[in-house]
């Protein structure tokens, strides 16, 4: 019900799946958005793809290898506590018996399937610290964020270099919003950035390296203890970069205003201009 937006969700979803079967992540297809095969969805947004559909993917997998386990205990003529599934196999415990997933599959007459759906009632609560370091021309009013910490509680991680992704892409967007990202309008309503030739975006060489971490403690209000991540990027990165700049400004050019999103090269400029 969630469709992914580059953020690896079928990456997530196929690792559970692959360590549920014990099969490679290559072998396990992902359908996102296809209202033929899911009943409902809530789209995506708020940070619910991973909280909330991956522990619905897990339970559904748990339910299919039941079902699995059972058909492999008639053919095998074992007791379901008696089977274990890896590699693709259900094996009698210590023997050499045992039927792949596929030779189960085709003998069950039927698609094998199971569905399950996983409600939350309460939210989860990831918190963290961002610290940036910015430095300020004021010849030109040019703003250089030269250093940039993330600490984060994201609660259990289920990929950490997708994790990394989203934190440092929400940061980056931060630090553009912070300094860049303009919309302006003529007095008669006409958009004049309309386009990236007028609508300034940061660009890789004026990020710094990120320096993420996280210190992480499962949530007690998910079913897999995890929190959101997709917007904390955002959430931390425009305060910490704005707060950066106003204390630059008021150490440095004795600038006693606060000074609004973008802090342009120009509205910088100016303060400090007014300031002195």
């Amino acid at each position: 019900g969630t469709q992914t937006n580059g953020q690896g969700h079928a990456t997530a979803y196929s690792q559970v799946l692959a360590e549920q079967f014990g099969v490679n992540i290559e072998d396990i297809q992902v359908i996102q958005g296809d209202t033929e095969r899911v009943r409902q969805g809530g789209g995506t947004g708020g940070s619910r793809s991973i909280p909330i559909g991956l522990p619905s993917v897990r339970d559904a997998g748990l339910s299919l290898v039941k079902k699995v386990k059972e058909l492999a205990a008639d053919r095998l003529e074992a007791g379901i506590e008696d089977l274990e599934l890896e590699s693709g196999v259900v094996r009698v415990v210590g023997t050499d018996q045992q039927v792949t997933l596929a030779e189960i599959a085709a003998s069950a007459g039927e698609p094998l399937m199971a569905r399950e759906e996983v409600k939350q009632d309460e939210a989860t609560y990831p918190n963290g610290t961002h610290i940036a370091e910015v430095e300020i021309d004021p010849e030109t009013g040019d703003v250089s964020v030269l250093n940039y910490v993330i600490v984060d509680d994201f609660g259990v991680t289920v990929n950490p270099l997708l994790l990394a992704g989203q934190v440092h892409g929400g940061a980056a967007s931060a630090i553009s919003q912070a300094l860049c990202e303009h919309t302006v309008y003529d007095e008669d309503g006409q958009l004049l950035t309309a386009s990236l030739l007028d609508y300034r975006m940061i660009r890789a060489a004026d990020l710094p390296d990120f320096d993420f971490q996280t210190r992480n403690i499962p949530s007690t209000t998910n079913a897999m203890g995890i929190k959101g991540a997709g917007e904390a990027g955002t959430i931390g990165g425009c305060a910490s970069v704005m707060n950066a700049v106003q204390r630059a400004l008021r150490d440095g050019a004795g600038v006693s205003e606060l000074i609004d999103m973008p802090a342009t090269p120009l509205k910088v400029w100016e303060t400090i201009q007014a300031a002195r």
